[in-house]
């Protein structure tokens, strides 16, 4: 509708100034429906069970019913206790998610002053149909999408859609191109947004979910990527399980081929599948994650959905909202020039109708101006009393008063110096012009300001002729750290993107400020965006650090297109224009001070809205996601030792090295014991020295598939060989007792290998302090294996042992120890020879 003439609306929509018939609205709300978001509603039963459905909570609860099956009651109910405490915690936070769409339909006003039948009446807003001209003043909230027909002075806060940070002014009589984008349409109202200033008569265009917030709210309908975290360990536990299946089932094959006893194989099968199922790595990965969440809210981080506590440390871009996040999100005045100086002050306080807290952004930056400019505005203001003003004028752009101090009149005026320079006594000075486009290019919004010395009390403005006396350049600047902050982020790897409404000037000085726009980068406006395919706006981006007056669908482009290319994206923002970006980002970050819209769409709430924390935030996800690693890897480890151990004594013809009940007890005293410590390992190293890793390489990539491998071949192999000497000295129940304590204690020494990647020996004090809980847990678990050996062996098919038996079964816990110090030594020299 900003395309056409206000009369062509008219027409179009069918209604006049006398407004629609009461019978014609009523048709039409049967036509058009309520002016009401609508919202589909999901069964909480269907969002429940959700919960159940993924791989590895599937494995989880098979696992749980085989141990249950064959009498561990004990560790089924762990499993399924874990299961569905998951399951809640999951349900919990997915009916927080549903109420987004509810806090948009929040966004409007309860009744609102409408003419039908040609008589001015208020109705509810949910009634307001197409056709409808609606009556807005000062303080008003936009109900619906409007064409203005007639304007005087409208001033609108349009940061809750378009993130303009600065109030923008609206013309009834202004007719604009077609393509005109969202944020330039200045013949428009927008639901949702507000009337700072003025009165306005217009007509609804747009209701419901047609208008521009609905179209938001249906990018809200779409489901948030699962977390990286997530992702892979679901990929991990598909591969894995059917690994383990495919080996079990073979070595059921050819035990039964070998003529052992099937009932004990399918036992021994099972117990191995139960062990090598590391159930307890989601409690471990739940706990790291509730330590990170705990640690981030006391740095004002407020974390909603736990997994996005790793993802941060994962991010590869950073797309941060200029107002309130880069920087204070207050106007202060930046830049200014004086031809008259007290004049200038003078014209600051009287032409200002603000107070010390209250009042247009730019006139309460003025008054903070002249408080540091120790100009005592509340003294002047009582002595020259104001006896005329020209209210601001939004066609002109400019405020004027005229004040007496009794002996004389003095006339002020503040606005755009084009406007200023058309009142000029004579030409205006070409160094004004200079001065006024030099701060211009800084990005800096300028007001000129005007004096002139009066007989009389005008009529009109046409009567004045001015001098200048200033120039005053306003700016919303940096935060505090953010500099800092961005520059951290660019060494860890991370891209930071500006994406904001503001104009192009503006963001770009912000953005320079900061550290974000820096030499060979690209600066581009929204619209632009439209000229590139996704492939090649994603080659852009990998140049571009700001997007100005971008709209909520720009912002939205610019993370699915990362997203598609394997990106990790964390998106930042405070209004519904924020929404639809921050619903799909990986990890969607609202601002404290933000709309309720934004907050229901992230899984991340800033109490301090400030890039710093974030930044600070991402080495806590860095840390957590290298100790999640650390324990996969050990669980791993120890899972495949077991496997490689049992096939190669199954396969050489060998007596079963372990009873399934001492399968299930070394993973009691060893995974159950060491792992739920490694989420308290302290980072080696600065973790924001290094570049991101998708997690799919971090948990389960290429060197942690090697690592694992390597460990349990280590282990494997030594005590198949162990067990074989074994078998020829001692009688089968003692080798058998022998390996199983081995077996217990190598899995110790690996725990204590993996707390660090460095080599134990490079700094044995040190690698201790990493994390003083691993050896508690190996403490509480040698406790139970003594108990296991000395007083209830024959519960676990083992005798007691004797010294002489003991060096056996330290033997390959120190062959294993040291060939993966053996390892991290070769590593960390060939690390050091590419860095």
């Amino acid at each position: 509708m900003h395309h056409l003439y206000p009369d062509d609306v008219l027409s179009l929509l069918k209604t006049s100034f006398l407004g629609l018939s009461e019978e014609e609205a009523k048709r039409r709300y049967q036509q058009y429906g309520a002016n009401q978001l609508t919202e589909e509603e999901e069964s909480k039963w269907r969002v429940l069970l959700r919960q159940f459905t993924s791989p590895f909570i599937v494995i989880l609860m098979v696992a749980g019913l085989v141990a249950v099956f064959f009498g561990d009651l004990a560790d089924g109910m762990v499993v399924y206790g874990l299961v569905i405490a998951n399951g809640l915690i999951g349900f919990y936070q997915e009916l927080k998610a549903i109420a987004s769409i509810k806090a948009l339909k929040m966004v409007s006003a309860p009744s609102i002053r409408v003419i039908r039948d040609g008589k001015e009446k208020e109705v509810e807003a949910k009634y307001l149909v197409p056709g409808d001209i609606v009556l807005l003043s000062e303080g008003d909230m936009v109900p619906a999408d409007i064409r203005l027909l007639e304007s005087s002075g409208v001033v609108v806060d349009e940061a809750l859609l378009t993130g303009e940070s600065l109030p923008v002014e609206k013309l009834s009589h202004a007719v604009l191109a077609e393509d005109t984008p969202l944020y330039a349409r200045s013949n428009c109202l927008y639901r949702g947004t507000t009337l700072l200033r003025g009165k306005a008569v217009g007509v609804v265009f747009a209701t419901g979910d047609n208008t521009e917030i609905g179209k938001i709210a249906k990018r809200m309908k779409e489901k948030s990527p699962e977390s990286p975290l997530t992702r892979a360990l679901g990929e991990f536990g598909k591969k894995w399980v059917l690994a383990l299946l495919v080996i079990l089932i073979f070595l059921v094959v050819v035990g039964v081929l070998q003529g052992r006893d099937i009932k004990d194989l399918v036992f021994f099968a099972i117990a191995q599948l139960v062990s090598a199922v590391p159930e307890g790595l989601p409690i471990v990965v739940t706990i790291a994650l509730v330590v990170g969440a705990i640690r981030l809210s006391r740095e004002k981080v407020l974390v909603k959905h736990l997994p996005a506590v790793e993802t941060l440390g994962s991010a590869t871009y950073i797309c941060s909202d200029k107002t309130g996040t880069l920087t204070v999100g207050r106007l202060r005045v930046e830049e200014f020039i004086s031809y008259d100086r007290s004049k200038l002050f003078l014209g600051a306080t009287l032409c200002n109708d603000a107070e010390k807290d209250r009042g247009d952004p730019l006139e309460i930056a003025l008054l903070e101006w002249l408080d540091k400019e120790r100009v005592n505005w509340a003294f002047l203001r009582e002595a020259y009393k104001r006896v005329w003003e020209h209210p601001f004028d939004v066609k002109r752009r400019l405020m004027a008063v005229v004040v007496s101090t009794g002996e004389s009149l003095d006339f002020y005026i503040k606005g755009a110096l084009e406007s200023l320079s058309l009142m000029c006594e004579r030409d205006c000075p070409q160094e004004i012009y200079k001065a006024h486009d030099s701060m211009a290019q800084k990005g800096l919004r300028v007001l000129a300001f005007g004096y002139a010395k009066l007989s009389k009390v005008p009529e009109s403005l046409e009567e004045v002729k001015i001098k200048i006396v200033g120039l005053v350049g306003f700016l919303d600047p940096p935060k505090e750290g953010a500099k800092e902050a961005v520059e951290t982020a660019h060494k860890a790897g991370i891209r930071v993107i500006m994406i904001t409404g503001d104009n192009l000037l503006t963001a770009k000085t912000i953005a320079s400020k900061v550290s974000i726009y820096r030499e060979g980068d690209i600066a581009i406006e929204g619209k632009d965006l439209e000229k590139f395919s996704d492939e090649e706006l994603y080659h852009l981006l990998k140049r571009v650090s700001v997007v100005a007056r971008a709209t909520p669908e720009d912002k939205y482009r610019i993370v699915r297109v990362l997203q598609a290319k394997g990106e990790v994206v964390a998106v930042t923002g405070d209004g519904v224009n924020d929404v639809p970006a921050l619903k799909v980002a990986d990890l969607g970050i609202a601002m404290g001070s933000g709309s309720q819209a934004a907050k229901d769409a992230s899984k991340m709430i800033l109490l301090d809205n400030n890039i710093a924390i974030i930044v600070n935030a991402v080495k806590r996800g860095r840390l957590i996601a290298k100790n999640i690693s650390k324990v996969i890897r050990y669980l791993l480890s120890t899972n495949a030792f077991e496997m490689i151990y049992n096939s190669l004594a199954i396969l050489s013809g060998f007596p079963l090295p372990f009873y399934a009940t001492q399968i299930l007890w070394i993973n009691l005293v060893t995974d159950g014991m060491q792992d739920k410590a490694y989420p308290f390992t302290k980072y080696e190293g600065d973790p924001m020295k290094e570049k991101p890793k998708s997690p799919e390489k971090v948990f389960v990539g290429r060197s942690q598939v090697f690592n694992v491998a390597y460990n349990g071949l280590i282990m494997g192999i030594c005590h198949y060989f162990l067990f074989k000497y074994l078998l020829t000295i001692y009688p089968y129940q003692i080798a058998l007792t022998i390996s199983f304590t081995s077996a217990v204690i190598s899995q110790w020494a690996v725990g204590i290998q993996e707390i660090g990647e460095k080599p134990f020996f490079k700094n044995p004090l040190e690698y201790l302090q990493l994390n003083l809980y691993i050896y508690l847990g190996i403490f509480l678990g040698l406790m139970l294996q003594l108990t296991a050996i000395y007083l209830i062996p024959h519960y676990l098919h083992a005798i007691s042992l004797s010294l002489e038996h003991l060096p056996y079964a330290l033997l390959c816990p120190l062959l294993t120890f040291l060939g993966v110090e053996l390892r991290k030594w070769i590593a960390y020299i060939l690390y050091h020879e590419n860095a």
